[in-house]
Formats: structure tokens, C-alpha cells, sequence
């Protein structure tokens, strides 16, 4: 049984100019005293929150009487948070101040400091007694209210000074049982498209994440080149553009909404779904050899990992397990004869050298894949002849001698739907129209 646990962001109804004004004072006091405390502990190398709590409590207990005690215990475990991260990066050699500069601040709240008051408001402690704050119930939350999910005893609140709201980071947790799975599902995720494999049949998705980096690429280019000029490269105009842009938000929809075509056609099927084990960066090692600026670039945003954990995040919502196989000579290797495939000029369709089999370069890494969990060992498999092989009483596909073209499925289909079958009913309908 795993435990898995999401973050909802509500926000409060507008409050009263008295409300209002007794969380600015507790914002205030809250900054005071993780400043304090991240000052104190970056100084004397504390990291443990039981540590700084020990040390610092009594202190800054005196300091604030009128606050309740647990702000200093949350108020620690915020420190010793930021400290932490602080640390590691001045070990690094990344850290450009001395002390940690505290932007942005969001109160952290204990089962002591705030409380559940139906499923529309909230009760939250402070130096004023407690206060009942009305929330904005939205779609996300009642999915995960009606769903079975638990409210978990944490959670956070940031003052928005400009609409008078709070901003209310609420935590729902879930303990899910992982099925025993009876196939697989691989996924092969590339730079412009993801393909996967379903029963034999080979599925491409364009992603189309290429284009999203060099329109945003060449966007922040020509700004930077006419501002740069005007008033310097440390231009506050500047800044504000950049932060209008909308590339993250574009890239972190394309990602939840293949996510959960992928989980959910894995969940009606119960088959476990098998990635790349592509290792913790690995735009990295991608670029060592190449000097092209906007090559690099493009590899870097490509969102080979992010998409994995998009799909890594939604599988454990639903107990699917996750595979991840050794990618060496996926889309390089034909899996019935274990020999080189040959790519003329680029193009991503390939010939066995041995059988002269044509394959497409996204789908024969996904039968690779496939083969290799079907094996269990991540290595390459060995040559597999014609029939289907039985392994631990499961009988592993093989892939026919016929041409292997994937179904294409455009963005603007697959992003307007949230299953399989409905994606790949409006592919063919599609086909027809033409």
C-alpha cells in the first residue's frame, strides 16, 4: 500500500478590512521569527528542525507570548527547510549571499492551528483567537472531496495583499493498493511526439513541445535585444515580460493531459506502465558534444523527464505500477532479428539489416521496451524467433513482419479528449472527413 498525497490551492472570499488586517500582523510576526531562525541556524550550521527548536523556542516564545506556541514550531520546521536547501547550495558553490534572502513568505499550519469546518470554510488560529474563513470551492476539490480522499492535518496559508484573500495550500491524502498487473504498456517520449504501444498496436502523439520552445525561444530573444538596448540588461520592464509568458503553463498542460490518457487506458487494461530509465538529468549528458546554442536549448526544455513524471505523479493515484527498463539500442535494434536497423538521411523510418523489415524509429523502441520488461532484467533480449514467448505464465507479444506505422494522433484531437478509444475514434473519424 503506497500513501499518495496531492495539493489543492483554494482561495478565501475577500475579507473584512478587520480580518484582514489581524493575518497581516501575523504574516508579519510569522516573517520575523523564520527570519530569526534562519539567520541563527545558517550561522551555526543547525539544520535539524528538533535541534533549532530546542535552541530557539524559549527565545522567541518571550519575544511573541501573544502568539500560539505551535507558529514557533511551524516557524522552525519552515527554517530548518530553507536552511537545508541553503546549505546545500553554498556547499555546491551556488549560494551567492551569505544568508538566504526570505522573498516570499507562507505560513505554515499544524492540526493545532487550523481546523475543517465543513467542506466550505476553515477555522485558523491566531494571535486574535481563532477566525472563520470562508473558502472558494472549486471543481478540482470536490473531485477529490467526493472521491475518498482524506484532508491531511498540514497545511499552508500566503496573505495575497492585493485582493485581500488568503491563498489556502490544502493537502489530500490517499493510500492506494498497487494491482498485479497483466501486461504492459510502454512509452517512448521524445522531443516533438510520445509514442506508446497498446496490444500490438503502436500509438504516436504529437506533443508538438518543439515548437512551444523556439516560439518562446525566439520571443525572449527579440525582447531582450530591444530592452537590452533601451535600459540594460537589468531592466524591470524586461522582467515583467518574461514573467507574462506562458511557456510552463503550456508545457504543464500537455504533460497532465497525456498523463492521463496513458493512466487511463493502463487502468481499464490493468498493465503496468514501463518508461526509459533516462536517470536524473538527463539533458545533460544529451548535450556534452553539441555546441549549438539553440540545439541545446531545445534539449534542455524538452520535457523528457517532466512528462515521465507527470505519468509517474497520475499512476499512483490509480496503483499502476511503474517499470523502468535500461532504453540502450531501443530505436536502434529490430526485435525480432536483434540486428542494426538502418536510418537513411535522418528519416525515422528504418530497414532491418537482416529481415528488411521497415520500422519506424518511435515504434520499435516501444516493442524494445517492451520485450525488455516482459524479460525483467533491463538488458537487451536475446533473439526471439517468430512465436510468442510465455514467460511466468504470460504470453509476450511479438511484433509482425509487416510495415510498422503508428497511429498519429494531432494535438488538437488527443487534447480535447480524456481516454484512449475516444482519442482513437476521433483519429479515424478524422481520416474520413479527409
Amino acid at each position: 500500500m503506497v500513501r499518495v498525497a496531492r495539493t489543492v490551492v483554494v482561495r478565501s472570499v475577500r475579507l473584512p478590512k478587520r480580518v484582514f488586517k489581524v493575518f497581516v500582523e501575523l504574516e508579519g510576526m510569522y516573517r520575523n521569527i523564520v527570519e530569526q531562525l534562519v539567520m541563527y541556524a545558517v550561522s551555526n550550521g543547525v539544520r535539524s528542525f528538533t535541534k533549532l527548536k530546542a535552541l530557539k523556542y524559549g527565545g522567541v516564545r518571550n519575544l511573541y507570548p501573544q502568539l500560539p506556541t505551535h507558529y514557533i514550531y511551524t516557524a522552525c520546521q519552515d527554517a530548518s527547510t530553507r536552511v537545508k536547501s541553503f546549505l546545500k547550495l553554498k556547499k555546491e558553490g551556488i549560494a551567492e549571499k551569505e544568508y538566504p534572502e526570505i522573498k516570499n513568505i507562507t505560513i505554515w499550519l499544524d492540526d493545532h492551528l487550523w481546523r475543517c469546518d465543513g467542506y466550505t470554510s476553515i477555522n485558523i488560529a491566531t494571535h486574535k483567537g481563532w477566525i472563520t474563513i470562508d473558502i472558494e470551492s472549486h471543481k478540482q476539490y470536490w473531485k477529490y472531496v467526493n472521491r475518498g480522499w482524506v484532508l491531511s492535518s498540514e497545511a499552508k496559508v500566503k496573505l495575497n495583499k492585493r485582493n485581500k484573500q488568503l491563498v489556502i495550500y490544502l493537502t489530500f491524502v490517499k493510500d492506494v493498493n498497487k494491482y498485479k498487473h497483466r501486461g504492459f504498456i510502454p512509452i517512448d517520449v521524445n522531443e516533438n511526439s510520445l509514442a506508446m504501444l497498446v496490444n500490438g498496436v503502436a500509438y504516436l502523439f504529437e506533443t508538438n513541445m518543439k515548437d512551444v520552445v523556439l516560439g518562446y525561444y525566439y520571443r525572449r530573444k527579440r525582447v531582450q535585444k530591444k530592452y537590452d538596448k533601451l535600459y540594460g540588461k537589468r531592466s524591470r520592464i524586461k522582467r515583467k515580460i518574461f514573467k507574462k509568458l506562458k511557456e510552463r503553463y503550456r508545457k504543464n498542460d500537455v504533460k497532465l493531459k497525456i498523463a492521463n490518457i496513458i493512466v487511463r487506458a493502463a487502468y481499464e487494461k490493468q498493465y503496468a506502465i514501463v518508461l526509459e530509465d533516462l536517470g536524473e538529468k538527463p539533458a545533460e549528458s544529451m548535450i556534452k558534444k553539441i555546441k549549438n546554442d539553440q540545439l541545446r536549448h531545445r534539449i534542455f526544455q524538452a520535457s523528457f523527464k517532466g512528462i515521465q513524471k507527470a505519468i509517474e505523479k497520475k499512476a499512483k493515484e490509480y496503483g499502476i505500477p511503474i517499470i523502468y527498463v535500461n532504453p540502450k539500442n531501443t530505436s536502434k535494434t529490430c526485435p525480432i532479428h536483434k540486428v542494426k536497423i538502418r536510418y537513411n538521411n535522418n528519416t525515422r523510418i528504418g530497414k532491418c539489416s537482416k529481415g528488411g523489415e521497415l520500422w519506424h524509429r518511435d515504434v520499435v523502441a516501444c516493442w524494445n521496451l517492451l520485450i525488455k520488461a516482459y524479460l525483467g532484467d533491463g538488458s537487451d533480449a536475446p533473439s526471439l524467433g517468430r512465436s510468442d514467448q510465455n514467460i511466468d505464465g504470460r504470453v509476450m507479444p511479438l511484433p509482425s513482419t509487416a510495415a510498422h506505422d503508428p497511429i498519429v494522433v494531432k494535438k488538437l484531437l488527443w487534447t480535447r479528449w480524456k481516454s484512449l478509444p475516444q482519442t482513437q475514434n476521433a483519429t479515424v473519424l478524422n481520416k474520413m472527413k479527409r
